[in-house]
């Protein structure tokens, strides 16, 4: 890390020092019963797995490994996340729980997870942070030795864990947000931008997982003639930047851009690097381990990773989230001047990986209502207080997608097809959903029905133009924001939204639902269900937790009409629609977004279409209570679910009088202008 962020200490050396030292010499002991011994005999073992980088980090020899052992060291380091290793170790809290009962299984299993960050700390050479995770450890050992009944051990490793949250979120959480708006924080950018792109080993650097889909596209990369290369990042900048233009936004008053992006992509990262550079933007670039935002690489276990997602509850309670609140407001508070400038993120995300469908055990960690609650409120101080220093009406973002090796044996052939379609023709796609928009902005309501397995069948309200030549409902998407082109959306009148959404299956952040439907009464969701678990509980808490994100209920935040037929084409053609993402995937047919609006933090800026008009329906009853009540405004979600063309029954417009004016019958556009988009489908 750069060195106005991190120096080493004596103090912290010596600390390290000794932590280190007895984490070696745990396995040696035979204090605690032969189970709890286990578990910390494992972990110590982990960390002593771990340490040689660190080691080669602090004396400035671990750029020197040879390919070969760059690639030995991560396959022992992330040999624990192998299935069958996985299963078998106190990481996994199935496992955990068996083997230490459930007092004190579920706690240790989630405490193992969070040491498991000394990789990231190792491969960073950051000393400090090796350090406070081994002293973690060694503290959960102290407290287990000390009491000798497992309801006292919970209570002193449950201390243990919120204290360590605690004391140590001004470094964590602090640190998560300076490097998103400070480009001096150049550890990851460094790499990127200054090592040797055609040897693998700059990969092995970052302290993250490195497969076959993380070689395999650095591969296919190097196989493009450098201008391609340049195209697409031209493409994904040039998206960046529109995407101000288009909504007004005067972007001369930013000076950093997040560049968010996979490993493996650096050849496409860097010319992007250079090009943001060349239009007055630093880029920032910071760890992301396996989220899909920031530097990431593939998930070694996505049933690990699910098994964890709610760890916090262990710890989570009201003096806890202020913390974390404290924290944020404090560290942007100091860096409000870097805050201001940051104009938000531009994304790369990949598609391609073996679908997800999560099993569900009851060993995980589960928060009880209230902390639900808390949750809740969380979110939305967070957003506030985010809010308030990079404020959502100055800044934007991009997201464009790529396939990964993962994809099959079609990969080339599809990630050319991908290129084509994040560059198909701007303008005439304009004019062809103006075409659409045309139609819409007659009615007073659409309908919208499924065909074949779909039942959906829902009417959605639109808002009252009083000044038709000069005002529309819908936005004209073409490639800015959202790349690639191919949709028209609004954010609909809750109140006279009815009606039933389902869609046979559809996968929407990395997790599969089957039977998905979701019933809404004057724009929220009443009731949802879908057929993924044997029990009716299982399946609502499932939804519940994923697309509500704990909420009792949502509202529809967006409706839209995709028209991107040939990205529809391709998923069939290849068969890979269930592993499209979200940005793909919501332009292959009419999308239905839960939570907030597209205009969510921005409302109150005007919005325009190619055609001059104004975007009104920025706005729903949810989000004009920022005005009365900010807490209750925004969800802070906002989840896309698409109906695939083969799954689409009609989509009509209903005017005032009653008259219909249909969009599509039976999966295919019918109005005068769009016969380019049913072409695709005869490819």
């Amino acid at each position: 890390m750069s060195s106005t962020f991190y120096k080493e200490s004596e103090d912290i050396m010596e600390r390290f020092e000794l932590a280190t030292e007895r984490i070696s010499q745990i396995k040696e002991d035979k204090e605690l019963p032969e189970n709890i011994q286990a578990y910390f005999n494992q972990v110590a073992e982990f960390v002593m797995m771990v340490l040689p980088i660190m080691n080669k980090a602090i004396d400035g020899t671990l750029a020197e490994r040879t390919l070969e052992q760059c690639q030995a060291d991560n396959k022992t380091i992330f040999s624990i996340y192998e299935e069958s290793n996985y299963e078998n170790s106190f990481l996994c809290p199935t496992y955990a729980v068996a083997k230490l009962g459930e007092e004190i299984g579920g706690p240790l299993s989630a405490a193992f997870y969070s040491i498991t960050s000394i990789i990231e700390a190792a491969f960073a050479g950051r000393v400090d942070k090796f350090t406070i995770y081994c002293e973690l450890l060694l503290q959960l050992y102290g407290e287990c030795q000390i009491e000798d009944e497992d309801k006292y051990r919970r209570e002193s490793i449950l201390n243990a864990l919120y204290s360590f949250k605690h004391d140590y979120c001004q470094m964590f959480l602090s640190e998560q947000i300076i490097s998103m708006v400070d480009p001096e924080y150049d550890f990851y950018t460094r790499i990127i931008m200054e090592d040797d792109l055609s040897d693998d080993r700059y990969m092995y650097k970052y302290g993250m997982y490195i497969g076959p889909n993380e070689l395999g596209i650095a591969a296919h990369l190097r196989s493009l003639p450098h201008e391609d290369v340049v195209a697409m990042a031209q493409t994904y900048v040039q998206g960046y930047i529109k995407g101000f233009e288009v909504t007004g936004k005067d972007i001369s008053i930013k000076d950093t851009v997040g560049v968010n992006a996979p490993v493996g992509f650096e050849l496409m990262t860097r010319e992007a690097i250079r090009l943001f550079d060349e239009a007055g933007l630093a880029a920032t670039v910071r760890f992301g381990g396996t989220s899909s935002r920031n530097l990431f690489s593939s998930v070694p276990n996505k049933q690990c990773e699910y098994d964890h997602k709610d760890d916090r509850a262990y710890y989570w309670d009201k003096g806890m989230a202020d913390r974390f609140l404290e924290v944020q407001k404090n560290t942007l508070e100091k860096h409000k001047e870097l805050a201001a400038v940051y104009g938000g993120p531009a994304v790369i995300e990949t598609f391609g990986e073996v679908p997800f469908e999560p099993a569900n055990r009851d060993a995980n960690a589960v928060y009880s209502d209230k902390q639900n609650e808390l949750n809740v409120y969380y979110a939305s101080q967070n957003g506030q207080i985010n809010n308030q220093y990079i404020k959502g009406e100055e800044r934007s973002f991009t997201i464009i997608a790529y396939p990964i090796p993962e994809i099959g044996k079609d990969f080339n052939e599809i990630f050319n097809e991908t290129v084509a379609v994040n560059t198909m023709d701007y303008e005439l796609y304009k004019n062809i959903q103006q075409h659409i928009i045309d139609v819409l902005d007659q009615g007073e309501k659409v309908h919208v029905t499924g065909r074949g397995d779909n039942h959906t069948d829902i009417t959605v309200k639109l808002h009252h133009l009083d000044d038709p030549a000069h005002q529309t409902n819908f936005e004209n998407c073409v490639a800015d924001v959202n790349i690639p082109v191919g949709e028209v959306f609004t954010s609909p009148e809750l109140e006279g939204t009815n009606g039933v959404l389902h869609v046979t299956q559809v996968y929407l952040n990395e997790l599969g639902y089957r039977n998905l439907e979701m019933k809404f009464e004057d724009g929220k969701i009443v009731s949802y269900t879908c057929s993924n678990f044997d029990t009716e509980e299982e399946n609502k808490k499932y939804i519940y937790d994923n697309v509500l994100h704990k909420h009792d209920t949502l509202p529809m935040g967006e409706f839209a009409i995709g028209t991107n037929t040939r990205a529809f084409v391709m998923g069939q053609k290849y068969s890979i629609a269930d592993k499209l993402p979200i940005l793909i995937a919501e332009k292959t047919g009419p999308h239905f977004a839960v939570g907030d609006t597209c205009y969510s933090h921005a409302e109150d800026v005007p919005m325009y279409n190619p055609d001059g008009k104004e975007c009104i329906a920025r706005d729903n009853s949810c989000s004009l209570l920022r005005k009365t009540d900010f807490s209750k405004a925004y969800f802070n979600c906002h989840t896309d679910i698409t109906i695939p063309y083969y799954e689409l029954g009609d989509i009509t417009v209903i005017t005032a009088d009653g008259s219909e004016l249909p969009i599509i019958r039976e999966g295919r556009f019918v109005v005068p202008g769009t016969e380019e988009l049913n072409k695709a489908f005869d490819m």
